[in-house]
C-alpha cells in the first residue's frame, strides 16, 4: 500500500508541541562562502532538537485504547526527550529504555520530562533490544526513532516550514542523516511540491550507513559507527527511510570530524548557539558541497542554501575537543613534522621560512646529533596552504610531512613530541577507542597480560563519548601470536600504529 506523504505531513499534529522554527540567515558564513546559506533553527524546540516533531505526531494518531496503556522507545538522547515530553503532552505513561553508558546530563532530562529511564546494556542496540523485550511484557506501544510512517511525516514538517519561509529559489536543502527519518521526511515533501530543490543528504565518514546503502542498492548494516555524532550513529538504516531516500535524495556528501567541529564553530560565530555535532552536519555538509563546487568548471555561488540545525544537545565538556579541531577542519591551523639538521642557524632558517605566519604550535626535543625533529602547526589561509608549505620548507632542505590530516598527530603526537627512548626495544604501538565510562580504562588495563611492559601511554579525556588511548607494548616475538589474540578478544575498535611515520620520527 502506498503512502500519500504530502497529505500526512500536510495533516500532522505536531505543533501542540512544537514551535515554527526561524530560518535564519548565516551573514558571516555566508560572505565567506560566496552564497546565500540559512539556518534551519530545530535547536530551538523545547527540547532543542527536530525529535519532538515525529515522535509527538505518532503518539497522537495512536487508537486512545493503545495510548492509554503508554508508550515505549529506546533512545541516548534526542528521541528520548521528545518522547517524554509528548507523553506528558498527551497524559500517557512512557518508558525510555537508554544504554547504560548515556551522560547523566541526557538521563535527567528525560526524567525531568516524566519519562521513566530504564537503564540497559552498553550501546543503542543493546537498549533497543530491552525494550522491544519490555513492550511485550508490559503491552506498550514501541515509538521507533525513524523507521516510522507518521514520525517520517512528522519531521517532514520542517520542509513545509522552510518553503513557507522562504519562497523564492532554492538551490538545495542540506539534512543530516542518522536513521533517516529527517531526510525522508524532507525529501518527500520537498519533491511532491518543488521537485527543483536539490536534497542533499550529510553523513560522517565513520557512520555513513545510508551512503553505503544506496551505493548498494541494499540496506547495509555498518559493524562499528563513529561515536562523535552521536545522534547519528546508526549501523542500520530504516527500512522506509531507505525507500525513500533512494526515491528521493539527490545525493549524500560525507564529512569528518573536523568538519564538524568548523561547521559547530560557524554556527556559533552567525548565532552565538552551539549545536551539537549532528545539528552542525548540514552545515558541514553545505560547505563541502561549496568547496567541491569551487573546484569544478561549475562553481555554485549567489544561492540560496538551507542547512537544517538539527540539535543543540551538546555535553558541555565535550567543547574542548571541537575547539581543538575546528581549526584544522575549517583549514585555518596546518600541522608539520620538519627535520632540520642538527647545525649552527638551522633552527633560524626554518623561522625565517615561516615568517609572519601565526605559529599554534612548537615541540621541539633533540633526537641525535645529525637531525632534530620539530612538530609545528601553522595558521593558514585555506586548504591550499599546507601543501604548498610543504614544498616550501623542502626546496630549501627540511624534509616535510604534511600532518594535517593524520589522526595520530592530531589526537596524541602533538602531546608526546620528545618521547624517543633507546630503551624501547620491540615496541609497538596500538591506538584504541572505548567507550567513555567509569571503570573503562582500569578495564583495559587489567586484560594487558602481566609480562607486557607498556613501553609508552596516552590518554587525554576529549570531553566526548569515546577514550582514546595510544599505547607502546614491548611483547616477546614469540607472542606476538597471544597478542593479537588478546586484542580481538577486547572487542574495541584498535589502529596498528607501529609503521607510522609519524611514530617512527617522534616517538
Amino acid at each position: 500500500m502506498s503512502i500519500d506523504y504530502l497529505k500526512k505531513i500536510l495533516t500532522a499534529r505536531v505543533y501542540d508541541v512544537a514551535i515554527e522554527s526561524p530560518l535564519d540567515p548565516a551573514p558571516t558564513l555566508s560572505a565567506r562562502m560566496g552564497n546565500q546559506i540559512y539556518y534551519k533553527r530545530e535547536d530551538m524546540q523545547s527540547v532543542f532538537s527536530f525529535k519532538l516533531r515525529g515522535a509527538y505526531n505518532k503518539m497522537a494518531n495512536l487508537p486512545p485504547a493503545q495510548l492509554k496503556r503508554g508508550v515505549i522507545c529506546a533512545s541516548a538522547g534526542n528521541h528520548a526527550q521528545g518522547v517524554a515530553l509528548s507523553a506528558r503532552k498527551l497524559g500517557c505513561r512512557a518508558v525510555v529504555v537508554m544504554p547504560t553508558t548515556t551522560p547523566q546530563l541526557k538521563v535527567d532530562a528525560v526524567k525531568a520530562r516524566g519519562g521513566e529511564v530504564v537503564l540497559a546494556g552498553d550501546s543503542y542496540n543493546d537498549a533497543y533490544d530491552h525494550a522491544l523485550k519490555l513492550e511485550k511484557k508490559l503491552k506498550l506501544t514501541f515509538v521507533h526513532p525513524f523507521d516510522d510512517p507518521d514520525v517520517i511525516a512528522g519531521q517532514g514538517t520542517i520542509a513545509m516550514e522552510i518553503l513557507h519561509q522562504h519562497s523564492g529559489p532554492i538551490h538545495a536543502i542540506f539534512v543530516a542523516i542518522g536513521g533517516g527519518g529527517l531526510i525522508a521526511g524532507v525529501a518527500a515533501y520537498v519533491k511532491a511540491v518543488r521537485p527543483d530543490i536539490k536534497v542533499i543528504g550529510v553523513q560522517t565518514t565513520d557512520s555513513d550507513a545510508m551512503s553505503r546503502s544506496l551505493k548498494a542498492g541494499r540496506r547495509i548494516t555498518l559493524s562499528e559507527v563513529g561515536l562523535f555524532s552521536d545522534g547519528t550513529a546508526v549501523k542500520l538504516v530504516g527500512e522506509e527511510t531507505f525507500r525513500l531516500a533512494r526515491k528521493y535524495v539527490d545525493e549524500i556528501i560525507l564529512v569528518d570530524t573536523d568538519a564538524v567541529c568548523a561547521a559547530i564553530k560557524d554556527v556559533f560565530e552567525d548565532t552565538r548557539s552551539i549545536l551539537e555535532p549532528a545539528g552542525a552536519l548540514a552545515v558541514a555538509g553545505a560547505k563541502a558541497y561549496v568547496e567541491r563546487a569551487r573546484k569544478t568548471r561549475s562553481p555554485v555561488r549567489d544561492q540560496t542554501l538551507v542547512a537544517i540545525a538539527c540539535g543543540a544537545n551538546m555535553n558541555f565538556d565535550r567543547l574542548r575537543f571541537v575547539a581543538e579541531r575546528a581549526e584544522v577542519g575549517e583549514a585555518r591551523e596546518a600541522l608539520f613534522a620538519v627535520t632540520i639538521p642538527e647545525e649552527h642557524g638551522s633552527f633560524r632558517r626554518l623561522c625565517a621560512l615561516i615568517g609572519p605566519r601565526a605559529v599554534t604550535e612548537f615541540n621541539y626535543r633533540i633526537s641525535d646529533e645529525r637531525s632534530a625533529h620539530v612538530f609545528v602547526g601553522l595558521q593558514v589561509a585555506n586548504r591550499d596552504d599546507p601543501p604548498r608549505l610543504a614544498k616550501q620548507f623542502e626546496k630549501h632542505g627540511f624534509p616535510t610531512l604534511d600532518l594535517t590530516h593524520n589522526e595520530m598527530a592530531k589526537l596524541h603526537i602533538r602531546h608526546l613530541v620528545g618521547g624517543k627512548s633507546v630503551l624501547a626495544q620491540d615496541e609497538l604501538l596500538y591506538r584504541f577507542e572505548f567507550p567513555e565510562r567509569p571503570g573503562a580504562l582500569i578495564n583495559f588495563l587489567e586484560s594487558m597480560a602481566p609480562n607486557w611492559n607498556i613501553s609508552l601511554f596516552h590518554y587525554r579525556n576529549q570531553g566526548g563519548d569515546v577514550g582514546r588511548v595510544l599505547v607502546g607494548l614491548q611483547v616477546p616475538k614469540k607472542e606476538k601470536k597471544e597478542l593479537q589474540q588478546v586484542l580481538a578478544s577486547l572487542g574495541l575498535n584498535f589502529q596498528d600504529e607501529t609503521e607510522n611515520p609519524v611514530y617512527k620520527m617522534f616517538l
